[in-house]
């Protein structure tokens, strides 16, 4: 059965939204569900290839931390996990599933795919295939802008770095490692560990010895929180609260989001380890419904508005795999392109 744990802070019954707010982050969900049930389809239509991992089930993770930074400003680093960060940092839905569908139209050109996503100008730092690779990246791009600020006197340069991970990962030498040079730095960075309680099929409890993952923070005395990461609103105000104090200068946070990925590790897992009574307890927490129920209930939101948004998301959707269906394919001649740098 699910093991629950107390959520000490940041509970939407203090967190407040407006209407416009609120809309956009149920319109930003609805977008990361509906894009990974469309890969979910494509792959199994067999017009997409290799490794997919979905996002279902944590969309108010991604939501919640990205949109409480200053999305195409800031700073993302992903995992193999990574279409939904993409799009909440603005990536378009189009070029994420060209990328996808292995087109040269893709965000990384079709050369990155599933796991490696990447956009310069969307400041996403790539999707990592193995697990704790981003997190060096992460903390070398906030460890840029505080040297940019403080050593350059670039008083522009006050970006925030959000790297995201899972718990299996907090288990490994560069999470250790790069905490503790943040905290000695104060960088600007939000470690943010996506907890939905599997390493692939290793339960967390049986793989650390402590499973409450924020309170490895103190170690380096740095802010650690745990969130319910099924409640965007939650999410958002933990990460509204860590951003500002990055942005201050005060360092770096460990933020611990509790949450389930209600797809198997990925699109070739047939999802048979974990227990029925587990997956419906955690489905019946779908944070997409959280947040709809909480915008109706405080008059924020419609039926009609809802499903409007539902519906425009879908067209964006099904634009996307059109889109990608009639991109061209890389050119042959071009293997070695994007592969070192290239003077202009």
């Amino acid at each position: 059965m699910v093991q629950e744990r107390v959520f000490p802070t940041f509970q939407a019954a203090t967190a407040t939204v407006t209407k416009e707010e609120g809309l956009w982050l149920y319109e930003d969900m609805v977008l990361g569900r509906f894009f990974e049930d469309k890969c979910a389809e494509m792959y199994y239509r067999g017009k997409m290839f290799g490794f997919v991992h979905l996002y279902n089930g944590q969309e108010a993770v991604s939501t919640g931390v990205i949109q409480a930074m200053r999305p195409g400003e800031d700073y993302v680093c992903s995992t193999y996990r990574d279409h939904v960060h993409a799009l909440s940092a603005g990536v378009p839905a189009r070029n994420v599933m060209a990328e996808l569908f292995g087109k040269e139209t893709g965000c990384s050109k079709g050369r990155g795919g599933s796991m490696h996503l990447f956009s310069a100008e969307h400041r996403m730092l790539g999707g990592y295939a193995f697990i704790g690779e981003g997190i060096p990246v992460a903390t070398g791009a906030a460890f840029q802008s505080k040297y940019r600020r403080e050593a350059m006197g670039d008083a522009s340069s006050d970006q925030v770095t959000a790297a995201f991970f899972g718990d299996g990962t907090t288990n490994n030498g560069q999470f250790f490692e790069c905490l503790n040079m943040a905290a000695l730095w104060k960088l600007p960075i939000l470690y943010v560990v996506e907890n939905n309680k599997w390493a692939i099929g290793m339960a967390h409890e049986r793989a650390t010895s402590q499973p409450e993952i924020y309170k490895k923070a103190s170690v380096f005395g740095m802010p650690g929180y745990e969130v319910d990461g099924m409640d965007v609103l939650a999410v958002r105000a933990v990460a509204q609260e860590a951003v500002a104090r990055a942005r201050a200068g005060e360092g770096p946070t460990l933020i611990e989001c509790l949450t389930y990925r209600f797809r198997g590790h990925s699109l070739a897992d047939p999802d048979e380890l974990r227990s029925k009574a587990e997956k419906e307890a955690w489905f019946a927490r779908d944070p997409l419904k959280k947040l709809a129920a909480h915008l109706l209930e405080q008059n924020l939101a419609s039926q009609d508005e809802l499903k409007a948004i539902e519906k425009k998301i879908q067209g964006v959707v099904e634009e996307a795999v059109t889109f990608a269906l009639e991109s061209p394919e890389p050119d042959p001649k071009d293997l070695y392109k994007y592969v070192f740098a290239e003077n202009d």
